[in-house]
């Protein structure tokens, strides 16, 4: 009975030449991995060495008087620069100074935007 059902089943097929869905090869991939490479770029790398270079030139454009707002949050006005410029000195108040340094400084204020 058995040797029967055998001989009534479908020959094996014959071994694909390529795989079909198992892996394909890297040249099948590399446009998928350059499209995400260049989403990654605009969408993450770009604007943010964008706004760095913004950061450093807003930073090296101080000047005394000009009024800034920590990454802490502290308003205040450059009293002086170091002469190394590594750090600044903010006047909070009359009779109050503070010692910061120079890339704490998170952005300038418009004379009009206090």
């Amino acid at each position: 009975m058995f040797q029967a059902l055998i001989l009534v089943q479908d020959p094996p097929a014959p071994p694909a030449s390529k795989p079909t869905g198992q892996g394909g090869d890297l040249f099948g991939m590399l446009p998928l991995l350059l499209i995400m490479f260049a989403i990654i770029y605009f969408l993450l790398i770009r604007p943010q060495s964008k706004e760095r270079k913004r950061h450093q030139e807003m930073l090296g454009s101080l000047k005394k008087n000009d009024q800034v707002v920590t990454q802490g949050g502290i308003f205040g006005s450059i009293a002086s620069i170091e002469a190394d410029g590594t750090a600044v000195t903010l006047k909070i108040a009359d009779n109050v100074r503070i010692k910061v340094s120079r890339a704490a400084i998170a952005r300038k204020i418009a004379s009009g935007e206090e």
